[in-house]
């Protein structure tokens, strides 16, 4: 679902009130834990967290315009996801995350590329997301996706 919000704030006061708590909660977990550097915002319809152009002026390659995309979540239709570029981008970190998440959900991982899907929002795995959230620093973010969109041109 796309909700047409200016902030984050704005993006969760458009949400059922169902799904209000359990996005704030997972919104300041993110916050607690992301290391200083990203920022804060709307990015594609969703509260997304990416690199400022201020820090990385290329900023992403499909549109410069836009800040470095680096982690985002939505509320969907049937659950809340999850979006992190990491887990796409570093095999390690998807492996570490694969195996430390039944160690935190009794329920099948549900995951796409990038994409972790929580259909049941009450069992939302916040503290393996606090985890994830300290893994990658913006300096080793950009370092990362610039080996991957170099070896890409290549």
């Amino acid at each position: 679902m796309q909700y047409k919000a200016s902030s984050p704030e704005d993006y969760i006061s458009q949400l059922p009130q169902e799904r209000q708590a359990p996005i704030k909660k997972l919104r300041a977990v993110i916050l607690k834990n992301l290391p200083p550097g990203f920022e804060e915002g709307i990015q594609y319809g969703m509260i997304g967290y990416y690199v400022p152009h201020t820090t990385y002026p290329d900023g992403y390659h499909c549109n410069p315009k836009e800040p470095l995309p680096f982690m985002n979540f939505a509320s969907q239709k049937n659950s809340i996801n999850l979006y992190h570029s990491g887990i796409y981008a570093i095999p390690e970190l998807y492996d570490w995350f694969v195996a430390e998440y039944p160690k935190h959900s009794k329920l099948k991982l549900d995951m796409g590329k990038s994409c972790v899907r929580f259909k049941k929002i009450e069992t939302i795995p916040y503290r393996l997301i606090a985890e994830l959230c300290q893994k990658i620093t913006v300096e080793s973010w950009v370092e990362t996706y610039e080996s991957v969109i170099k070896n890409r041109k290549k």
